[in-house]
């Protein structure tokens, strides 16, 4: 049985060239990419968890390499199936994978993560934003770029730099949430910062920022006193729950509901309702499904890799539960192209500093990080994922204090 043409079959990779450890080929020699199926433990890896974790686990641990872009290797081997294989070849390559497995035992990689306590509680919540967030600042750094903004941004136009995109993302919610000198703005989940400094400093805006990341809250303050704008901006290493002020004139909230849970929606919009005065706005930027119909929870090499309990509803289960908890939805986009964007941005960053980073946290968080913001860019590429910007505001009696037309676009 030659390994790398079972493969070819089986992912219609016919642009991909394959090779493995049986010393098979298969595929064009001038491939713009190249899987490397190395050890028997890929295979063991792929018959004990088909599907995206036993992928996933190959990878992370380099039984199985993919060689040139991860993007266009990943959109040949998301449709890995047995179903393309004659009958009686896919009985054998399954005799073959049973006796692979019990040869060649693997586990599963440590830096699989599985939480414990109850679900969507402080503690663990906590603990869910430590694995993934208190990494290393440095780390971030050399992904993200200066503007250590770990969220979608806004492209004005294709030639647009990363950094110029994460400007305009910003100052795109600032001018949503009509932001003026003097208001007071929450930003809940503020990761590193950015949408407070910039509200401080382009808006004259007194800015509060709270985030689970104890490492995100230290960077933040620091960059804070460095760019001289402790006296309006200030990040607190807090969860959004325990926030005492209120009265404020606006609330952002950009990556954060991923992280909440479906169940706790509700109780999350109507917290952040009692944060604003008559007249204030919400604008509430995450990622969902496509539509209301498919689970919640995440995949899981999501699940157990990169994000423990993040959760994704469609954009109209969020702009119900906005309504539900008292706000008027004035204004709602999908911008989920800017976010396939933004990831091949970060990818193109993470491999630019490839050795350093695996130097600072271990090859196998780095190759975790590339297979998932690969991984990521394909899923908002194929309409599986899409990024909703939400606006609403707490009406003042029966007004709603918002122009006749949006002023933002300008």
């Amino acid at each position: 049985m030659r390994l790398a043409s079972i493969f070819q079959c089986i992912t219609g990779g016919s642009d991909v060239r394959f090779q493995a450890y049986d010393g098979s080929t298969a595929g064009p020699s001038a491939a713009p990419v190249s899987i490397d199926i190395k050890t028997p433990e890929a295979l063991s890896y792929l018959a004990s968890a088909p599907g995206e974790l036993g992928l996933a686990r190959a990878y992370v641990t380099g039984h199985l390499e993919i060689l040139g872009d991860v993007h266009a290797g990943l959109s040949q081997l998301s449709e890995f199936s047995l179903r393309e294989l004659p009958w009686l070849q896919r009985v054998e390559l399954l005799r073959f994978l049973g006796r692979i497995r019990l040869s060649h035992k693997v586990a599963p990689p440590p830096q699989e993560t599985r939480l414990r306590g109850l679900r969507h509680s402080k503690a663990r919540d906590q603990a869910a934003i430590a694995h993934h967030y208190d990494v290393s600042n440095q780390f971030y750094e050399w992904i993200l770029g200066p503007s250590m903004a770990y969220t979608c941004a806004v492209y004005p136009t294709l030639e647009s730099t990363l950094e110029q995109a994460q400007f305009e993302k910003h100052d795109l919610v600032a001018r949503k949430l009509g932001l003026k000198p003097g208001m007071k703005l929450l930003d809940v989940g503020c990761g590193w910062g950015g949408m407070v400094m910039h509200a401080a400093r382009e808006y004259g805006v007194r800015a509060i920022g709270v985030t689970l990341s104890r490492n995100q809250a230290e960077w933040a303050q620091k960059a804070i006193v460095e760019a001289g704008l402790s006296d309006l901006a200030e990040v607190r290493h807090l969860d959004y729950r325990d926030v005492r002020e209120s009265g404020f004139d606006a609330v952002s909230s950009i990556g954060l509901t991923e992280h909440i849970g479906k169940a706790q929606l509700p109780s999350y919009f109507s917290a952040l309702y009692k944060k604003l005065k008559p007249g204030g706005r919400l604008l509430n930027h995450c990622i969902t499904r496509p539509n209301n119909r498919e689970r919640a929870l995440s995949g899981p090499f999501i699940n157990r890799y990169v994000f423990p309990d993040g959760e994704l509803v469609g954009p109209g289960h969020i702009v119900s539960q906005m309504h539900d908890a008292g706000f008027e939805v004035r204004h709602e986009e999908n911008i989920r192209e800017h976010y396939a964007l933004t990831l091949a941005a970060w990818s193109r960053n993470l491999d630019a500093h490839w050795d350093e980073a695996v130097e600072e946290v271990g090859e196998a968080r780095a190759r975790v990080w590339r297979l998932y913001l690969a991984a990521s860019r394909l899923g908002f590429d194929r309409n599986n994922i899409q990024l909703h910007q939400v606006l609403g505001v707490k009406l003042d009696g029966t007004r709603s204090h918002m122009p006749l037309r949006p002023d933002w676009l300008s």
